[in-house]
């Protein structure tokens, strides 16, 4: 990909999760073309602005809404211009986790998957947004961009986020961002839908829909993470996939290991390095189904602990949870695990040596049948 590269995004729909009434789907939709074509497009899209009636306004879809006959007209000159679309498509209703249902917890998620799924995609680009209006999303984007762009991970990648406000560039990825709402959302969806899609198809390079099957080939086919060990993360995703095969969630505390390790899923897929979920944010999505909020003791003991003796691979450290990927990850696991048990066992043989000692032998605290293996363990 070459640095001459261009885009425009916006967005279509919002953080709730009212279907009825605001929507099922959430859209990123991105209008890309080469610099030097720039002026040109410029004038082509003014061009269709004054057609079709939109004069010194914006031509945002919100503008022609339900006119389909309209859209389908502004749509079949849209797809004479020179452009690309990629989008990055959301189905809000199959998010797992109703602490999605909180904005600031929904555009954490969707702006760790669109940063990864733009630099995958597209590893050389500048992105124009517009940061005003309603766009809230973008402005988070933004916000994202400018504090966690890695350099190092996406050598040779310039990645500009600057307003657009007034932006005929903007204004066309406002129409279709709009455009494949009409097209997926089910609140948005008519007989118009496929005439919509048809029209488009010519000009998409990619539709990304989230979330999805989660398969190993999947997850490996979209890794960027120079840590990534496929032998690792294959076996920790296959055991993951088999018990949510298998568990059907009889009880509360299935029920709550299903829906961790979907969410757990959820933040590998999304993330361009499957960073830590902190116990906070993991109990923001796992309680709004509850009836009872969750107590750390039985998160870790009951959820976490239980599920690794079924040997679901889980590590753990300072910063949270995540489904190991790399040999660094099992690491921290283990040196976790480290600085917990070694002190204890430390402490248990020196209260052990003393009570012995003061006893002269008589009196041994681990001889007692509960304690059994861990004398083995002592005294070996």
């Amino acid at each position: 990909m070459q640095k001459n590269i261009i885009a425009f995004a916006d967005e279509f729909g919002n953080n709730s999760f009212e279907f009825e009434t605001q929507g099922t789907h959430f859209i990123i939709a991105t209008v890309i073309c080469k610099k030097e074509n720039l002026d040109k497009l410029q004038i082509d899209i003014d061009v269709i602005r004054k057609k079709h009636g939109f004069q010194t306004g914006e031509m945002k879809s919100s503008g022609v809404g339900p006119n389909h006959l309209r859209r389908i007209r502004v749509l079949e000159d849209i797809a004479k211009l020179d452009i690309t679309i990629y989008a990055v498509i959301v189905d809000k209703t199959k998010l797992n986790g109703k602490g999605f249902s909180i904005k600031k917890s929904f555009y954490k998620y969707l702006n760790n998957l669109l940063y990864k799924e733009l630099f995958r995609t597209f590893p050389k680009l500048d992105l124009y947004v517009d940061e005003h209006g309603g766009n809230d999303f973008m402005r988070e984007f933004k916000k994202y961009i400018e504090k966690n762009h890695e350099m190092n991970l996406f050598s040779g990648s310039e990645f500009n986020i600057q307003n657009s406000k007034q932006s005929y560039f903007i204004q066309l990825a406002d129409f279709v961002a709009g455009t494949l709402g009409y097209i997926f959302d089910e609140s948005k969806k008519s007989p118009s839908s496929t005439k919509f899609q048809e029209l488009l198809a010519p000009k998409i390079a990619s539709l990304d829909f989230f979330p999805n099957d989660y398969s190993f080939k999947e997850l490996l086919d979209t890794n960027v993470d120079e840590d990534f060990d496929p032998k690792i993360a294959s076996v920790c995703h296959q055991r993951i996939k088999t018990f949510l095969e298998t568990e059907k969630g009889t009880n509360q505390q299935k029920i709550d290991q299903i829906n961790l390790l979907k969410l757990l899923l959820l933040f590998q897929r999304a993330n361009v390095k499957n960073r830590y979920i902190s116990t906070r944010e993991i109990f923001s999505h796992l309680n709004p189904s509850r009836h009872e909020v969750l107590k750390q003791e039985y998160f870790r003991s009951k959820i976490i602990g239980n599920l690794r003796d079924q040997g679901i691979l889980i590590a753990s450290g300072r910063n949270g949870y995540k489904i190991p990927s790399s040999s660094k990850d099992l690491d921290n696991f283990i040196n976790l695990g480290k600085r917990i048990v070694l002190p204890m066992l430390n402490r248990i043989t020196e209260a052990r040596e003393a009570i012995k000692l003061a006893t002269s032998n008589e009196l041994d605290i681990l001889d007692k049948e509960a304690f059994f293996e861990l004398k083995k363990l002592i005294d070996k």
